[in-house]
């Protein structure tokens, strides 16, 4: 092993071995095509004490790794917003449910075959239950398939999953607190103290729904930098109020992201906040990394690849059965495929999951390397099965009857589309002419999707009864999370730049952003300078307004009107029309 005792010299140059460290991994995680949370893992096992044994400052580790957490969290109830709890699809729910109760009681049973004891053997089927959200949703952006019908119902049931996560907390989280306290209080004393205080925050958090999240992250949003200190202050304080009260950080957490997950600027938020999510994970990742052995990883090879590949093959033929024949589905097997290879995989969730139950005394650190193991080998395969489905489902297919009805009745009769948001126009920038041009939508009855910076013109057409939202043109990220694949007409009616400045002008952002994406949508780009039409129209747009110029030539016309009107009166009924 190389001498690095010129790392430990400060708390720096620790903090800069590792950075470099994961800096060069990632590379490489990059150049195979594997996400970052693979190379994430593999960074905290190459800095434990096991390999470079780089790690010293625990403690300053441990820190940025629960404020990590805490944000992980924070995002994922950003996404769980309530109302669309409320109308979540029955077959989203029902594959959901189905995928997590079949996982759990064939992971058990694999379990307790391996020789696994009954809590050890619990604790890995639910592990095992969870599917990674943020690698999905990747994948599924980078190949366009985020809208498509398969796509939609792995969003779905990978939402029931997340509530499911919720629940698997919240029981670790009473059984941690199971056993008599140190003050002598009875186990049941205590429980009955973590719920009443768990009721009053839920309480709390739901009058701060209802009457204070709008109008504060309104003003809040004005300055993105204070946005971005709010969240994650905000994030921190439920994950404190939650530890303190006994029902962990990690559920507190939680509840601070639903608390703003209802607002019209929690998109705007979970963009700002991603890469900073992914940069304090890291730290989770080495603080874990330094926790295990290699020695233990290396004798649980063999269950962690019975595990593996009854994640990889089963996980998604659970999916398949489900979606083929129960209750009211009936899709495809293609449908169901494709589907199912977006569970074939566990999560981060799997990771922090085991990770309580180690640090509550129900389970070993062997077990923890368990589920690391599988982690590593599921998230490293499945990357590749779900970016090559299309080819792995042409392969598969003569055996994949068995997993159809005869008459796949759900997308006989259009239900391949059912899942689909559409908007006839989906309008950019809600200035005054913006705003002109939103209204004749609205009052065509068309579908409208409003988008906007300012958030008190969110606000405003909120009110109104019309779907609009606060979101940064220029972020990258926020432009994939918009339904812009499926939209008739995209305007954009933004403020004008210079397109000299290319990097500056959200116009040419939106326009390479609907070009990378194949948005089929006709574009309609506004522009107070004749002589940008020339540069609009060779980068997408198939429209450009000239407000100035349009509005001239509708003032001609109407004079025109008035005059051809009047013409009849004045010249006798021989006369006719002048044009």
């Amino acid at each position: 092993m190389p001498d690095l005792s010129f790392v430990h010299a400060s708390p720096f140059h620790e903090f800069t071995a590792l950075l470099v460290l994961a800096a060069a991994i990632g590379f490489l995680g990059q150049l195979l095509r594997q996400p970052l949370i693979v190379g994430f893992i593999a960074v905290g096992v190459l800095a434990g004490p096991s390999a470079l044994g780089i790690v010293r400052s625990k403690d300053s580790i441990d820190l940025l790794a629960e404020l990590g957490i805490a944000l992980l969290l924070f995002l994922i109830g950003l996404k769980l917003d309530l109302k669309l709890i409320r109308t979540l699809g029955g077959v989203s729910l029902a594959t959901g449910l189905g995928q997590v109760l079949f996982t759990s009681l064939f992971g058990f049973l694999i379990g307790l075959a391996l020789g696994l004891d009954t809590v050890t053997s619990v604790y890995v089927a639910v592990a095992l239950t969870f599917s990674s959200t943020i690698i999905i949703v990747k994948l599924l952006s980078d190949k366009r398939e985020v809208d498509s019908l398969h796509g939609r119902i792995a969003v779905g049931f990978l939402i029931v999953q997340d509530l499911v996560v919720v629940l698997a907390m919240m029981v670790l989280s009473a059984l941690g607190i199971g056993a008599a306290g140190e003050d002598g209080s009875s186990a049941l004393a205590r429980i009955g103290t973590v719920l009443l205080h768990g009721a009053a925050m839920l309480v709390l958090v739901w009058l701060f729904i209802r009457h204070i999240a709008t109008p504060l992250v309104a003003r809040v949003v004005r300055s993105p930098e204070l946005m971005v200190t709010f969240a994650i202050g905000w994030a921190a304080l439920l994950a404190a109020l939650g530890e303190h009260f006994g029902f962990s950080m990690e559920l507190g957490g939680l509840l601070a992201g639903i608390s703003l997950a209802s607002t019209p600027y929690r998109e705007a938020i979970v963009t700002r906040l991603s890469s900073l999510r992914d940069f304090l994970l890291l730290f989770f990742f080495i603080a874990l990394g330094s926790q295990l052995d290699l020695g233990l990883l290396g004798a649980q090879v063999g269950p962690a690849l019975v595990f593996s590949l009854f994640v990889l093959i089963g996980n998604p033929l659970i999916v398949l059965a489900i979606m083929g024949y129960m209750g009211y589905m009936g899709y495809r097997r293609r449908t169901g495929f494709l589907a199912g290879l977006t569970v074939a995989q566990i999560s981060e969730f799997s990771l922090i999951f085991m990770a309580m139950g180690v640090s509550l005394g129900h389970v070993g650190a062997e077990s923890l390397g368990l589920v690391t193991l599988v982690g590593l080998i599921t998230i490293a395969l499945s990357v590749y099965m779900i970016t090559y489905s299309h080819v792995l489902f042409r392969w598969c297919q003569p055996w994949l009857g068995v997993f159809e009805r005869r008459h796949p009745y759900r997308e006989e009769h259009g239900g391949a589309e059912e899942t689909r948001l559409h908007y006839d126009a989906i309008v950019f920038g809600l200035g005054r002419y913006g705003s002109a041009i939103a209204e004749r939508f609205a009052d065509a009855g068309l579908r409208l999707l409003a988008v906007d910076f300012n958030p008190q013109e969110v606000a405003r057409w909120q009110q109104r009864g019309i779907e609009a939202i606060h979101g940064d043109v220029c972020d990258q990220d926020f432009l994939e999370s918009l339904p812009l694949r499926d939209a008739r007409w995209i305007v954009c009616a933004m403020p004008q730049h210079d397109l000299g400045v290319t990097h500056e002008d959200p116009r040419l952002v939106l326009l390479e952003a609907l070009r990378r994406l194949g948005c089929a949508a006709r574009v309609a780009v506004a522009s107070h300078r004749p002589e940008e039409a020339a540069t609009l129209t060779q980068k997408g747009a198939d429209v450009v307004l000239l407000p100035f110029h349009d509005a001239a030539d509708r003032v001609l016309a109407r004079l025109r009107g008035v005059t051809d009107a009047s013409t009849p009166a004045s010249a006798g009924p021989e006369s006719g029309p002048a044009g």
